[in-house]
């Protein structure tokens, strides 16, 4: 598998091979990591040192993000601050998302 490609065939095949998490690292470089997300039944995340976009792959679920929570399917996308709150529920039995992890520990600043 080349360093700078991946598909979700890939990825849910490594993901079958992983026996305690529900989660793959598929690719990383720098500050970046990509990871894939199916979790059964439970989201029991926690907050991450970095910020963070998920682009879902699969399924449909509802994300708590902070207080607020919203619907979400296939091809949407969410960003998450670092250590901020969240975390998947309500989702369907094939829910799956990319998971991309950046930037340095406390997040980056918003110039806004």
């Amino acid at each position: 598998m080349p360093d700078f490609s991946v598909t979700i065939n890939q990825a849910v095949e490594h993901l079958k091979k992983e026996a305690t998490q529900h989660f793959i690292v598929m690719m990383q470089h720098g500050s970046m990591q990509l990871e894939y997300f199916a979790p059964e039944k439970i989201d029991s995340q926690s907050p991450h040192k970095q910020d963070e976009i998920y682009i879902i792959a699969s399924g449909t679920s509802q994300f708590y993000r902070s207080g607020e929570t919203i619907d979400c399917k296939t091809g949407d996308v969410i960003f998450v601050p670092a250590a901020m709150e969240h975390r998947f529920v309500n989702f369907s039995k094939d829910f799956a998302t990319w998971v991309i992890f950046y930037g340095p520990e406390g997040g980056e600043k918003s110039g806004l």
